[in-house]
């Protein structure tokens, strides 16, 4: 096991991470911007070194200062959490090229997953079911390009092959926007990722958004550890997520699951990862792999009981998976409601400073944050601030439980969306269960139930 890893990160994943080290009794560092100097897991870590000014670009996603951080302080390992660099191939192989470990999979598979079209390619290669689409990246051939928009059925969405978290994509429903839509796509994608390649894919229009997580170690083992229901989203962006998934049988569990774990093994991929699908009328269909910790998981340990950032640890570290798939057991229901600071009727972001924060508690709770009384939200990052995620025997018991708790949750002197995550909380569709990825947004459009 390491003696000591850099956490690449902040908030409340960069705390969650040396709190796992510190169950298997490694030592932290803790790098951080100098906004962040305050920041919760900065002052627990056994070192700290400051990487650059409050901008991004100039600290958290600088690679070689980063690199430098873990050669002045002896460190071993890198673990990139989620976000920033954690699925950046340059970056993973750049750690793994300057001596260091990097906590997450190779650099070739971070890069095969991160190319939308090799990655569909590979799941197809691997017998996991796809979306009907182009079967790779779509040509200068306008007459050809309507002729596959044909042969797949409108309406179709163009995706950009280097795009992610909902950006670069276009939904075409008619076969005069087909090639304006491509056109634009492609513009857009280079300007933003750097690759104007684009797929096209069908566009099924009221699917559910379903993830397989998988453990996969550095000697051919894999297991899958269910699924979580992410369909409540808005633009693109999950708000909520549960496990299991409402209506999602046993048998399809473990069918799907197997899908994935076989997959694994073929790509050879090393620690946790999340297979994302979207799930329609009783089919899954891949659409992208995560090779990284989600914000998620916390659902996913809450039924399982099974640590996640620890076995990331263990699995980087050469250990072999002591867990085998007939020891995995499903109990109860979890749900996870993010805490953004932000307006919840107009979704800004609403930094500031906290006057006073009280997390909820009782039995079933957890909360995952790096909020105390008086810390300033920095207006330079992602608007998140934290995590309740509940556990029950059913799942009407973990949506009173999360009703709850977020009327316990305290949080003065900037504003958040809890009121939306109480309003989901108590809307009539998600209480049924089940609701596709446009419902939300749909919800909201008109009033709500």
């Amino acid at each position: 096991m390491f003696s000591k890893i850099v956490i690449a990160n902040r908030g409340e994943i960069a705390l969650r991470i040396l709190r796992a080290c510190h169950t298997l009794g490694i030592k932290t560092v803790a790098v951080h911007s100098t906004v962040d100097r305050n920041q919760k897991h900065v002052g627990m870590a056994d070192e700290a070194v400051c990487i650059g000014p409050p901008a991004a670009l100039e600290s958290y996603l600088d690679i070689p200062k980063i690199i430098a951080a873990a050669e002045v302080t002896d460190a071993e390992a890198i673990h990139p959490g989620y976000g920033f660099l954690a699925e950046n191939a340059d970056f993973a192989e750049r750690v793994e090229n300057s001596g260091f470990t990097f906590i997450g999979p190779r650099a070739e598979t971070i890069r095969l997953m991160g190319d939308k079209v090799a990655a569909i390619e590979a799941m197809k290669a691997a017998g996991v079911p796809c979306v009907p689409g182009s079967d790779g990246p779509l040509g200068d051939d306008p007459q050809e390009n309507l002729r596959i928009a044909r042969e797949i059925g409108y309406p179709v969405i163009i995706k950009a092959a280097a795009g992610g978290g909902g950006r670069g994509m276009r939904v075409v429903h008619t076969e005069a926007a087909l090639n304006n839509a491509i056109n634009m796509t492609r513009t857009e994608a280079a300007a933003a990722f750097g690759d104007g390649t684009v797929y096209m894919e069908k566009f099924l229009e009221n699917p559910r958004h379903i993830e397989i997580q998988v453990l996969s170690d550095k000697h051919g083992n894999a297991i899958h550890l269910g699924e979580r229901d992410c369909s409540m989203q808005r633009r693109h962006q999950k708000v909520l997520e549960e496990a299991p998934a409402p209506g999602i049988s046993e048998e399809q569990r473990q069918k799907i699951g197997a899908v994935c774990v076989e997959a694994c093994k073929r790509i050879g991929y090393e620690g946790a990862g999340t297979f994302e699908f979207l799930y329609d009328n009783g089919e899954f269909y891949f659409i992208e792999m995560n090779t990284r910790i989600q914000v998620e998981h916390p659902v996913t340990e809450a039924i399982t009981g099974i640590d996640l950032i620890k076995q990331q640890l263990l699995i980087a570290a050469g250990e072999p998976l002591t867990i085998r798939q007939e020891d995995i057991r499903f109990l109860g229901h979890a749900i996870e409601c993010r805490l953004n600071a932000e307006d919840p009727d107009t979704f800004m972001p609403c930094p500031g400073t906290v006057d006073i924060f009280h997390a909820p508690g009782g039995p079933g709770v957890r909360v995952d944050s790096h909020l105390y009384d008086g810390y300033k939200i920095p207006p330079n990052y992602d608007s998140m601030i934290g995590k309740i995620i509940v556990h029950g025997e059913d799942r009407t018991t973990a949506i009173r439980r999360m009703r709850l708790a977020l009327a316990e949750t305290v949080c003065s002197g900037i504003k958040t969306n809890i009121p939306l995550q109480q309003r989901i909380l108590h809307d009539r569709g998600f209480v049924a269960g089940g609701q596709n990825i446009h419902y939300l947004e749909k919800t909201l459009q008109k009033g709500g139930n």
